[in-house]
């Protein structure tokens, strides 16, 4: 089978989709199950990633607009390349076109709180994406939350979507030595004890409430707080001023956007990773603290409490004082700590990028079987 697979995300803005994009090619590669892999990017200096191996062929379609480059300039280079399937790592898909097509969705929060949406987001919201859904023959969910969200919101029958989790790199399954710790300690002027938030942050992050909780736990404490990652993403310019407006001062770090391969680290020697968001539809960050030996604490709905079960901290999102609480037990409860250590490595476990690939895979021949008629 030949499967064509839209990159034009490929360089975009760190985070979750693009690990996800990059871990899942990956295995691609390192499973092909006889078939042929047709990758499409909109820059030429991606090229050449993959141009030593034989079953992946590298094509570039010159960018535009995303709209211009879905609908228009990927439909030609499709043709010319009669592909058996298409599939995007994100969500978007042409329009048109014969062959049968998936694209994943990493959360629909822009249906849940709309109001944490840019108003142009919105427009692509309501006219496009429910189009991408009723022209998709699959739409792989990555978490059950997800699931019944594409089910509720873009009015898709059950057997056209499939939740297939996320997985995690095995980096953050590897105890690093004391000396490793040492050097990213000393190149990031980490304290020796810290708390820990990872990512962006933007309106479903809830980063206000983290750092008013923190202020009222944390400095008594005596542990900071450092932050990997924060920049603002979007509509949360203002919400990074918080630790100024409330003197924190040198209680938070700024650690800057931190690589993959440096991550493990950070959360080896953090006392906590804090994720209390109002919506996440998965939450790598979970998973990656908890395989690291990092207890958590994250919110009690949607993605964060399905996957992080019984092996987290569970915290209410709009309550200040409850994820101050939580912040506390999972710093001071020795019992607890514990706890959280040895179920977060039995729940990370589950979750591995070789299984992600192959269940996405089997989508994907089951939808190129169904449309061939055989």
């Amino acid at each position: 089978m030949r499967i064509g697979i839209m990159l034009r995300h490929y360089a975009q803005h760190g985070g979750g989709v693009k690990v996800y994009t990059h871990e899942l090619l990956k295995e691609f590669v390192a499973q092909p199950r006889g078939h042929e892999f047709v990758f499409f990017f909109n820059d030429p200096a991606l090229l050449g990633r993959y141009r030593d191996t034989p079953h992946v062929q590298e094509v570039v379609v010159p960018s535009g607009p995303a709209p211009w480059w879905d609908q228009v300039r990927l439909p030609r280079a499709l043709r010319r390349q009669g592909i058996d399937v298409l599939f995007n790592p994100k969500y978007s898909i042409p329009l048109s076109g014969r062959y049968p097509s998936a694209w994943v969705c990493h959360g629909l929060d822009w249906y849940v709180m709309p109001w944490a949406s840019r108003r142009i987001d919105r427009l692509s919201h309501k006219y496009l994406v429910p189009r991408y859904a009723a022209r998709a023959q699959a739409i792989i969910a990555v978490s059950e939350v997800t699931r019944e969200h594409v089910m509720e919101y873009l009015h898709v029958p059950p057997e056209r979507v499939h939740t297939v989790y996320t997985g995690i790199d095995h980096s953050f399954r590897v105890v690093l030595e004391a000396d490793a710790l040492a050097r990213v300690r000393a190149k990031y002027r980490l304290p020796q004890r810290y708390v820990l938030y990872a990512g962006a942050v933007y309106p479903p992050k809830n980063f206000t409430r983290l750092i008013r909780a923190y202020a009222q736990v944390g400095p008594a404490l005596g542990i900071p707080l450092v932050i990997a990652g924060g920049e603002n993403r979007f509509l949360s310019e203002q919400e990074l001023q918080e630790p100024q407006r409330l003197g924190l001062g040198d209680w938070v770090r700024w650690a800057g956007w931190v690589e993959n391969s440096t991550l493990p680290a950070f959360y080896q020697m953090a006392d906590a990773l804090l994720l209390p968001s109002l919506f996440e539809s998965f939450g790598l960050p979970i998973l990656e603290a908890m395989a690291s030996g990092c207890p958590v604490v994250t919110s009690n709905c949607y993605g964060t409490q399905e996957i992080a079960a019984d092996a987290a901290v569970l915290v209410h999102p709009e309550s200040v004082d409850s994820i101050a609480d939580g912040i506390t037990r999972a710093v001071t409860d020795r019992d607890l700590r514990a706890k959280l250590i040895e179920r977060g490595h039995i729940r990370a476990a589950q979750f591995t990028w070789e299984r992600c690939a192959a269940q996405t895979l089997t989508v994907l021949e089951s939808i190129a079987h169904s449309s061939s008629g055989k």
